[in-house]
């Protein structure tokens, strides 16, 4: 990657200008490089020089100067200048950018691949939602959000396994469950109540009215306990099952689906306890049991198994991170939570402490809510439910790749405004058309040679401005990936997809592809049009869209 090929040759100068005695030994530590916020000044700019400045005990400018001399050669740089206050800045060969195209297209599907993660283990848990109810379009930001992650991760270079955490104990699922044999009854004219806390949606009378379809009156007439007993696992596995499908439609399949009841069944809630208590982090109480959590740092302890001897949500959570962590041994786990959940987060990591664990080692993202609109006004779509938006609703309106790509456009952290009109126009208004059709375009290009391979381009032949700030724009592509896999914002791929597709629709217009009288330029703008084929469409993969080869509306090639 070029950013950590100028670092490199900073650092070889900085070294070579201490040998010579124009730099004190002072360490260079990690040298930034970034993208230049001006491309008159050059295309890489490194503020190494005012880092410097302190411990070195000179002006930034003489450190730039001195560095910049002492630079070793390299191809891929045309030009280095120095400007105040101290900045170096890198102009890019054009000849070694022209040679880029050939690396893209050799690497193929797997151009951006990057080894940050040098083969650690992650872990992430997304979506998770409680099977009292079918998955909401908040739902389809988390699944969106976690799924694109896990992409770049893999892309990135480490070992991902994709969770999805079932809360199938415990008195939420029991009084959904409940709520269900209550209007299972009313479904038959039974008199029957919901309980005084149950679920008052749609989605119990649609499942009640599903079970009375496949058992009819099989469970009138049993006491309530056993039927309870009998209609949860009925009740869950429908449940799952829609939610199974409609993550599905989505494009989100997970590696593991993890029952808190297996967590209870393995005894790890007493493990985790065990490990607690043998770190001085367990109290007892008017007999119950208590993570005095306060000792490091949280604002109250919190009980884990109550007097009657029933662990409480928190004990099983901590249980579950306690396996995540000390028994399957990821290097690193993340969660992804709404944002309702941040008064959790500092009591879990206390807890990670607490039983033996590195809480580094564990990661809490929130996100915000969604919105969905039809212009300005806010939209209450449900078929299902008249209490939340469902999330198959929403995709079954606009489909799969305009929920991914704006459930995905923004950071986590904020709120998403969702236009449901503007997702289904086919106008370049609408990101999600406007990336497509592109890939398509780049596609319909090829498809229209007519019998000339674009491999067989000479690149040296791509000297025009919108060519080679195309290719400028591709090599942004690996930097992307690993910013957005370190940072954990899997948000970044479709800002820089809407700049990929802009910088190749300009190329488009300003340069011609077929029908040239000059056959080497054309193979050689065939060439760099199949570059961005496999540019556009590995990020397109990445967010977990699709990269069409047709669409309806058909430009001129």
């Amino acid at each position: 990657m070029i950013k950590h090929d100028l670092a490199e040759l900073l650092v070889r100068a900085g070294q070579a200008a201490q040998d010579a005695g124009e730099l004190p030994a002072v360490a260079l530590g990690s040298v930034p490089v970034e993208r230049s916020g001006d491309p008159k000044r050059g295309d890489y700019a490194s503020s190494i020089a005012m880092r410097l400045a302190r411990a070195a005990g000179m002006p930034p400018l003489t450190i730039a100067q001195r560095l910049v001399r002492h630079l070793p050669p390299e191809s891929a740089v045309a030009r280095v200048d120095v400007a105040p206050p101290g900045f170096i800045n890198f102009g890019l060969s054009r000849e070694w950018l022209q040679q880029q195209v050939e690396a893209i297209v050799a690497a193929g599907a797997d151009f951006g691949r990057v080894d940050l993660g040098r083969g650690q283990s992650v872990q992430l848990e997304f979506v998770s939602a409680n099977p009292t109810g079918y998955l909401n379009a908040v739902s389809g930001r988390a699944a969106s959000l976690g799924d694109a992650l896990a992409n770049v991760l893999d892309f990135a270079g480490y070992r991902v396994q994709r969770e999805y955490y079932v809360n199938d104990a415990g008195r939420q699922v029991g009084t959904f469950y409940r709520s269900v044999l209550a209007r299972y009854k009313q479904a038959f004219g039974r008199d029957a109540e919901l309980p005084q806390d149950g679920y008052q949606g749609s989605d119990p009378t649609t499942i009640a009215a599903q079970l009375k379809e496949r058992y009819g009156g099989r469970f009138l007439d049993m006491p309530e306990e056993q039927a309870i007993d009998e209609i949860g696992p009925v009740v869950l596995e429908m449940v799952l099952d829609q939610d199974r499908a409609d993550l599905d439609l989505l494009g989100v399949r997970y590696d593991n689906w993890y029952s808190e009841q297996t967590l209870h069944k393995a005894g790890l809630v007493g493990q985790m306890i065990d490990s607690m208590r043998q770190n001085g982090r367990v109290a007892e109480r008017e007999g119950a049991i208590w993570f005095a959590s306060t000792e490091l740092g949280d604002d109250r302890d919190h009980v884990l198994v109550r007097s009657n001897g029933t662990p409480t949500y928190l004990a099983a959570d901590i249980a579950y991170h306690y396996d995540k962590l000390m028994v399957r041994k990821f290097d690193r786990v993340i969660d992804i939570w709404g944002a309702d959940h941040h008064g959790h987060v500092a009591g879990l990591k206390a807890a990670v402490e607490a039983f033996g664990g590195d809480p580094t080692r564990l990661t809490i993202l929130l996100h915000q809510m969604v919105t969905l609109k039809r212009g300005d006004e806010i939209v209450r779509m449900s078929k299902r439910a008249g209490d939340y938006v469902a999330l198959r609703d929403v995709i079954d309106e606009v489909g799969r790749d305009a929920c991914r790509y704006f459930f995905l456009s923004r950071s986590a952290n904020v709120q998403i405004d969702f236009d449901l009109d503007l997702a289904k126009q086919e106008k370049d208004e609408n990101p999600v058309y406007y990336l497509q059709y592109n890939y398509a375009r780049t596609a319909s290009i090829l498809r229209k040679a007519e019998g000339l391979d674009p491999r067989q381009g000479d690149v040296s032949l791509l000297s025009h401005e919108a060519e080679l700030a195309l290719i400028k724009k591709m090599l942004q592509y690996p930097e992307v990936v690993e910013a957005a896999a370190a940072e954990l914002e899997p948000h970044q791929l479709p800002f820089y997809a809407r700049e990929l597709a802009s910088d190749f629709s300009k190329f488009y217009e300003a340069c011609r592809v077929l029908g040239l009288e000059d056959a080497s330029l054309t193979q050689a703008r065939l060439k760099l049009v199949l570059a961005a084929n496999v540019a556009l469409g590995n990020c397109l993969k990445l967010m977990g869209m699709t990269a069409p080869e047709r669409m309806e509306r058909a430009d001129p090639a």
